[in-house]
């Protein structure tokens, strides 16, 4: 076991906010208004970003999972997580909602899940109702950017840091639909040590929820499994020596210039990059989470 997994144990993450669990009930009070869940993933994380106890307060409703982030995964890995999905009966979208997407595949899906209810009603001479649509996902998943593309404009807040949602709000996007946006849901305890890791990694939890040197490592060290063309490429090391991480750190420092007086590697900005890189988009094409199932 390494040392990063010790301290993992020792620290026993416990992350949950007073709204994340305000987030829960107030979902519980209205899911009856409720016809269509919209629960968004991180497609570099389709198993650690994914909500665990979703079902337990959302109950039987419809439900789309959307995969965004779409343009920075692994496609390859992450495609063996959405034919998973798609077998245990779920409606997967793909999105890169940086770009102009079309969303129509969404709302179309929206609609045909509908249609069947609708149909009864315009049999006993009723008319549609409008779809209302809750908006689920841990932080940062791109809730709000999914939001604002669908509405045309923006109506919610965004930003590339978890948190930026702290209400349940009424969205209208057209005459057929509305969504409720939701603040970011995690779960009380984070046990499980990639999860945790990816997580932080990713930018789904603070940063001050695990320390940064662990993050940055753990970074270096998937990135060293998976992609090590990517370490060669971005930091100009073929290899993580873990029995002395420093030399690894002096390294990326002295080749990306953070040193301070008396020719000192700064360690703290070698964390910075390294977490920058993957929350700025600049480190593209991976997919932390490794289907095993």
């Amino acid at each position: 076991m390494s040392n990063e997994e010790k301290n993992f144990q020792k620290a026993s993450i416990n992350w949950y906010p007073g709204h994340m669990a305000k987030t829960k009930r107030l979902i519980s009070e209205n899911l009856n208004l409720i016809d269509v869940v919209y629960e968004v993933i991180d497609a570099r994380m389709p198993y650690s970003s994914k909500i665990k106890d979703i079902d337990l307060y959302i109950k039987d409703k419809k439900k789309i999972l959307i995969m965004t982030k779409i343009d920075l995964c692994d496609m390859e890995e992450t495609n063996k997580w959405i034919k998973y999905y798609e077998k245990m009966g779920y409606k997967v979208i793909c999105l890169n909602l940086e770009k102009n997407t079309d969303l129509n595949n969404l709302i179309n899906l929206t609609n045909q899940l509908m249609y069947e209810e609708n149909q009864k009603r315009i049999n006993k001479g009723m008319t549609k109702r409008k779809t209302r649509v809750l908006v689920a996902g841990i932080p940062n998943v791109g809730k709000s950017t999914l939001i604002n593309r669908l509405v045309g404009k923006k109506v919610v807040n965004v930003g590339n840091m978890p948190g930026i949602t702290k209400n349940l709000n009424w969205i209208r996007v057209n005459k057929d639909i509305e969504l409720l946006d939701t603040p970011g849901i995690l779960w009380p305890k984070l046990e499980e040590h990639n999860v945790a890791f990816n997580l932080a990694s990713l930018t789904a939890i603070k940063e001050e929820i695990l320390p940064i040197e662990q993050v940055a490592i753990y970074i270096l060290n998937t990135l060293d499994k998976y992609y090590n063309e990517i370490l060669i490429q971005r930091y100009g090391i073929k290899e993580i020596d873990n029995e002395n991480i420093e030399s690894t750190l002096d390294e990326i420092g002295k080749k990306r210039g953070c040193i301070i007086k008396g020719g000192i590697v700064d360690y703290d900005k070698v964390y910075s990059i390294i977490l920058n890189d993957i929350k700025n988009g600049i480190i593209k094409n991976i997919t932390f989470d490794r289907f095993d199932k």
